[in-house]
């Protein structure tokens, strides 16, 4: 039977355009479901956008807009970006909009008052509007909000509170038994000890006049909407439809062998901590796991939209290609720390990596393979030390790489690929097939074949090892050494139907980047 999963973005508040911090997490939580895919795995991609948030109301009052216009507006950005950065959705949800989604808060919020978990009362204090949440004066540092350095506003209102303080043994329970992961494992120990320090109730609705009437009703009180996280982390459920009981969420949610949420640091206590209290809460599946990366930095200050620093990628798209944005971002920075952003480093990785590392060894094989055999694979021959090298490079990459993916560690499974790159290209220059061309000695031609044959094989390899975290230049690779992105052997079979193999000349994959456009 094939395995299912399920695998999160976060949705992002659509208050103004995308920067490159949410490329990052799509370019993630994308080639971390097409590896599992290609592993032989079924998997859901879920992203979307949340929508409800009193962040975006007051962007439009800025902008003189209502809500509704802002958001109509601004997701659309985010669609835009998805697509520009290849990623392979099952559903883009949206928070304002989608029945599915509203019926799902909305149900979820009358289980847990079922189970007397929610109570209302008075409440006061520091409210950050670009996070969407309170901070005790312990939280903050010199009196500002710690994420985006602006002192929050004193609220007090009467609130609808959930009793997270009831849950607090059992989410220990959950961690500590591997029923929930948090990865890696640093976080892991700041949510221990966040939950053992003792948890109190947490509010989780907003009047309706402080909202501007702008989010989900909370059932049978029309003075109140949704705490915008509480409605927002229902989506991940919601998009499968459990409320009717559909397949999808039977399949990729009650049934799947992984639940994977994919998130930034400063989000780990709502999904590590509320959502899975409010699931058991509400009698509903965990999460299995939460994947927790760091942000993207520019001069060591996190890159976001009300710090006035973002950076764009859709331009960054639009002037050096998804190929070079993409392998970037999963090769460059860690899948878990802070990493800093500048585009001089995006253009020097790109030319020595993809323009003249694998695209050259794209160009070299396929050229000498149309020039010296009609651009069809011949037979080995005999087989020497350098082809033994190669193979147990591609057997190591392989096994590698497929570890790193299993662990969330895209740059490193990257990097395991580039071994190979790096063996390969060697292999070609002690080969030297340009000299064994020039000679009529049956020798010397049997050991062209024997090395254009382990050419084409080992980068027939690199083709499909790419294919999670460039799909496009993957393909296109498996296109021009005549093979299906769906028959690519393993390390044990790698030379396996290869000879008879008809080659096409590649073009330019990787232009190189000179300067700066």
């Amino acid at each position: 039977m094939t395995s299912t999963s399920f695998v999160s973005t976060t949705i992002p508040y659509v208050n103004a355009h995308p920067h490159l911090g949410h490329a990052f997490e799509y370019a993630q939580a994308d080639a971390y479901a097409r590896h599992m895919r290609a592993c032989g795995e079924d998997v859901y991609l879920l992203s979307g956008s949340d929508e409800n948030s009193l962040k975006n109301v007051l962007a439009a009052e800025r902008e003189g807009l209502t809500a509704r216009e802002l958001v109509d507006r601004n997701v659309v950005y985010f669609e835009q970006l998805a697509a520009e950065l290849q990623l392979d959705l099952t559903r883009f949800i949206r928070t304002s909009v989608d029945r599915d989604h509203i019926d799902g808060a909305i149900e979820i919020w009358r289980r847990m008052a079922a189970n007397d978990d929610i109570y209302s009362r008075d409440y006061q204090g520091l409210y950050c509007v670009g996070c969407e949440q309170f901070y005790s004066p312990a939280e903050l540092v010199d009196g500002k909000c710690p994420e985006h350095l602006v002192e929050p506003e004193l609220v007090a209102e009467r609130n609808y509170f959930f009793r997270l303080s009831r849950y607090g043994d059992r989410l220990v329970d959950a961690l500590e038994s591997g029923q929930l992961k948090i990865v890696p494992e640093s976080r892991y120990n700041e949510v221990i000890s966040f939950i053992r320090s003792g948890l109190a109730d947490i509010s989780i609705s907003r009047s309706t006049e402080r909202a501007r009437g702008w989010g989900i009703e909370v059932p049978d009180d029309p003075g109140q909407v949704m705490y915008v996280w509480i409605d927002a982390l229902t989506n991940y459920i919601n998009a499968l439809g459990w409320t009717r009981d559909g397949e999808e969420y039977q399949r990729y949610w009650a049934e799947a062998q992984r639940r994977v949420h994919v998130v930034g640091k400063g989000v780990t206590r709502f999904h590590a901590v509320y959502w899975p209290a409010m699931l058991m809460s509400a009698g509903l599946p965990l999460p299995t796991e939460v994947v927790v990366h760091g942000y993207i930095t520019a001069s060591g200050v996190k890159l976001s939209k009300s710090m006035g620093n973002a950076v764009d990628p859709a331009d960054l798209i639009a002037r050096y290609g998804v190929n070079a944005v993409r392998y970037f971002l999963l090769a460059e920075f860690s899948p878990f720390i802070d990493g800093d952003f500048t585009e001089e480093r995006l253009i020097s990785r790109y030319n020595s990596d993809l323009a003249n590392g694998l695209g050259n060894l794209l160009s070299r094989a396929t050229s000498m393979t149309v020039r010296y055999r009609d651009g069809v694979v011949p037979e080995a021959a005999d087989r020497g030390e350098p082809e033994a090298a190669l193979a147990a490079q591609v057997a190591q990459t392989r096994q590698a790489s497929a570890a790193a993916m299993r662990g969330y560690d895209h740059r490193e499974a990257l990097a395991r690929i580039w071994d190979l790159v790096r063996r390969t290209n060697a292999y070609v220059d002690e080969r030297s097939p340009w000299h064994l061309a020039k000679s009529d000695d049956p020798q010397s031609q049997a050991m062209l074949d024997t090395t254009l044959h382990h050419l084409v094989g080992a980068v027939r390899q690199l083709g499909d090892l790419i294919l999670p975290f460039l799909p496009e230049a993957g393909a296109t690779i498996l296109q021009n050494v005549g093979s299906a992105t769906s028959m690519v052997p393993g390390a044990d079979a790698w030379l396996d139907e290869l000879a008879g193999t008809k080659v096409t000349k590649a073009g330019a994959l990787f232009p190189r980047i000179d300067v700066a456009p």
